[in-house]
């Protein structure tokens, strides 16, 4: 059975009285669907992909780049970085800036997201500490670099106040724990914001059913708030692993990775390869390692996500 309707100009349109099927349906929504995607999707084959497989393809040849004819050299490459003591050492520094950035982040997030959330702050401080406690995570982080590089200069504003003279960035044993510090101030409102909103969402009835069961401040945040915290600070501390490990820009601005390497990081340490000594082949084998890295700890973010839905 067909239909015949007529629009203008004059022009016919035979529209069929049969229903388009189930699986027709489906493939044109996902049409659509790949068809707004398709822009996002070619720029991150073209600008992540590609780059990924050819660094990856980079790190089991010799001299590439410089070379037009690079040799195969197979896992050569990886023999000489985990045999670095330079790699190593900046794997513990990475390792030390990461987890003291982050077991500091979800403290003070927390515990500035639970002094925000009281009651016992009124209305206009608590708005004032708000605008207080976010302002490190408004700057970006040349912006950061720049400013404790010079409060914490020979003659900076923390010298002065401390009437002393350190070298708080060029000290070799004082330099990685600033810059730590740093970091920390850096990012724990992103904990302190997410965490303000999760303590938001928990409902009052579970505190008045645990005070009605006698339970203390203490137990009502061990018993009541971290287990409905829970899945944001898994989530939390998965991604700020991921960023904090990677960080580079930061370590670069203040440090450089110095004094005699004791902040060098992986990120500034495969940087030094590549773009100081221009071997670009052991540069992108730590690259491929610090790839391997993040992406054992992104599985564990997705299945934890995918466990959270």
């Amino acid at each position: 059975m067909t239909m015949r309707t007529l629009t203008p100009p004059d022009t016919e349109v035979i529209v069929t009285g049969r229903p388009a099927s189930r699986r027709t349906r489906q493939l044109r929504k996902a049409g659509e669907a790949y068809a707004f995607l398709s822009p996002t999707l070619v720029l991150l084959f073209v600008l992540m992909i590609v780059p990924i497989v050819m660094v990856i393809g980079y790190s089991f040849q010799d001299n590439v780049i410089l070379n037009k004819s690079p040799e195969v050299v197979g896992l050569d490459n990886y023999v000489a970085i985990l045999t670095d003591s330079g790699f190593w050492k900046a794997t513990g520094n990475t390792l030390f800036f990461t987890l003291t950035s982050v077991a500091a982040h979800l403290v003070l997030g927390l515990s500035f997201a639970l002094l925000l959330n009281s009651r016992l702050v009124g209305a206009v401080p608590r708005a004032i500490f708000r605008g207080l406690y976010v302002l490190p995570w408004l700057f970006t982080v040349a912006v950061i670099a720049v400013l404790w590089r010079m409060l914490l200069a020979p003659n900076g504003i923390v010298n002065f106040l401390l009437n002393t003279d350190i070298e708080w960035l060029a000290s070799p044993q004082l330099a990685l724990g600033t810059v730590t510090f740093i970091n920390i101030w850096a990012g724990y409102p992103f904990f302190m914001v997410s965490l303000l909103a999760g303590l938001q969402g928990i409902p009052s009835d579970l505190y008045e059913a645990a005070t009605v069961d006698g339970a203390n401040p203490v137990q009502r945040f061990w018993n009541v708030t971290v287990p409905q915290l829970r899945p944001i600070i898994v989530s939390l501390v998965l991604l700020d692993l991921i960023w904090t490990s990677q960080q580079f820009a930061l370590i670069w601005l203040t440090t450089g990775g110095g004094p005699i390497d004791v902040t060098e990081m992986l990120s500034t340490f495969t940087y030094k390869l590549a773009f100081a000594k221009y071997d670009f082949s052991m540069a992108s084998t730590s690259a491929v390692l610090v790839l391997a890295m993040s992406m054992i700890i992104a599985v564990l973010y997705v299945r934890h996500q995918k466990a959270r839905d």
